[in-house]
């Protein structure tokens, strides 16, 4: 029997019954990776004489009856984790021989949860794209299109996931970088609230690993099915033991509802900044027919959404605020008077951008508070409704574009050209507010390419949107290996 496709609760109950090995899996899918990555190049950093030594060790803790969450599954970690003895670069050429000493607290995590850790899965440089290249390992393509990016940052392990490398991943999310590679690749990802799982060690190369809350950044996890999502979650989730877990403990509330029927659900499609394309729209629609069908109640409108363009605008601030201030660009001045020349007409997103890499500390703190308003929105939304589904962006998988000036690149929607980064919009409307948001596929294009949609959920109330995911699962179809 051929296990790569399996899902990871499958696997689970295999090794359980004893039907196939730790070391069986592990020898597959290195197997696999060997036969079928020289052409997809997901796994940047393969880690398989490890990899066998540790699925070794799980079978023989299966013998002696131990039983954790993921005792014995092969597994993918982003390139961006530390992982000891395995060079952490973020594609970044300068540090191409970092070697970190330690795990990332997620890593540890999942090697105490019994994983088998593969390798890891490449990312853009500085994990800064869309798209995932670098030159020190290469251009990740698509499964189903491979002229196609898998999406980014974390397009490595959704690539990964897609053809078979592992039946989990981690990654990380920031400007949508677990859900736009589910929904270029056709897999599952799941965006935690903001600060629900500990980032320690999920940190530029070379950086020490200190914990620390980050704004707007999130870690999560990567899967082909909804109930491995919250597997791996429940595995993932939970405060960092240096901070908040001296004290805290983590109680997550169970999902609002068990049945499709009982859910209240917002569908939306249209975006003021930008539009959505076609393939994408029907997405969106075939999700919205299955949670028809199956007797949630569907609305399209509502008085209490957030102003959408506001929303976009208030994450470009803070989202580019952040990075200039983790990335410092050395013409500031020149930045300054770009900035001071514009229009004060001008509030295109691009405009927003260049206003956003000279904020002042000041600048921010007003953004922030304006995110608390939008905050309190959302939860009076969520008081009459349980999800709200969207999409994560405009189209689906789009062609491998390396333009050095990203500035320069644009994003064909429908024919009509538009800002590369504007495509940002709709993973931001989960993240500026710190909301969990699940990506799901939801069918194909006219041209045979995954299209996915996300649910976004109340924050902390992560098992609602997921709970939602496997009910649709059951209904659309779910994973499909590319052809």
């Amino acid at each position: 029997m051929e296990w790569s496709f399996q899902t990871a609760e499958e696997l689970v109950a295999a090794l359980c019954a004893g039907a196939v090995t730790s070391v069986e899996l592990t020898d597959e899918a290195i197997a696999r990776i060997e036969r079928d990555d020289k052409v997809i190049n997901a796994i940047c950093v393969p880690d398989f004489d490890r990899a066998r030594a540790a699925a070794h060790r799980a079978d023989q803790a299966r013998a002696r009856g131990e039983d954790r969450p993921l005792l014995g599954i092969p597994v993918t970690v982003k390139e961006s984790y530390n992982i000891a003895g395995l060079p952490t670069t973020w594609g970044m050429p300068p540090h191409r021989n970092y070697m970190p000493a330690e795990d990332a607290v997620q890593v540890s995590r999942l090697k105490a949860a019994g994983a088998v850790v593969l390798g890891k899965t490449n990312v853009p440089l500085g994990l800064q794209d869309i798209q995932s290249f670098n030159e020190i390992y290469g251009t990740t393509n698509n499964p189903w299109d491979h002229g196609r990016t898998p999406g980014g940052s974390s397009g490595g392990s959704a690539a990964a996931l897609a053809s078979g490398f592992g039946a989990l991943s981690i990654g990380s999310d920031l400007a949508g970088s677990l859900r736009t590679p589910a929904h270029f690749c056709g897999v599952y990802a799941h965006k935690p609230t903001l600060g629900l799982a500990a980032n320690r060690g999920m940190v530029p190369p070379s950086e020490p690993a200190l914990p620390a809350d980050l704004d707007l950044a999130v870690v999560g996890p990567m899967a082909r099915t909804a109930r491995d999502l919250t597997l791996l979650l429940d595995v993932m989730a939970g405060p960092d033991p240096l901070t908040l877990g001296v004290a805290h403990r983590l109680a997550l509330p169970p999902a609002r509802h068990e049945r499709l029927c009982d859910f209240r659900v917002l569908v939306l499609d249209e975006h003021p900044l930008i539009p959505t394309g076609s393939a994408v729209r029907a997405g969106v629609n075939r999700v919205a027919a299955a949670l028809v069908d199956g007797g949630a109640r569907v609305e399209r409108h509502s008085p209490l959404l957030p102003d959408l363009a506001e929303a976009a605008t208030l994450y470009m601030q803070l989202l580019i605020s952040g990075s200039v201030a983790r990335f410092p660009i050395e013409s500031h001045e020149q930045l300054r008077t770009r900035a001071a020349g514009l229009s004060a007409d001008d509030q295109s997103l691009d405009a927003v951008r260049l206003r956003a890499m000279v904020f002042s500390h000041r600048d921010w703190i007003e953004a922030n508070n304006r995110r608390e308003v939008h905050r309190h929105g959302w939860r009076q939304l969520f008081a009459e409704f349980d999800a709200v589904v969207c999409p994560i962006t405009p189209t689906p998988a789009f062609p491998h574009d390396h333009n050095p000036n990203p500035l320069e690149r644009r994003i064909d929607i429908d024919g009509v050209e538009y800002p590369y980064f504007d495509q940002l919009v709709w993973a931001g409307l989960a993240t500026m507010p710190g909301l969990p948001a699940t990506a799901i596929p939801a069918g194909r294009s006219p041209e045979g390419l995954p299209v996915g949609v996300q649910l976004i959920g109340p924050m902390f109330e992560d098992r609602t949107p997921l709970r939602l995911a496997e009910l649709l699962e059951q209904k659309t179809g779910g994973f499909q290996a590319p052809k």
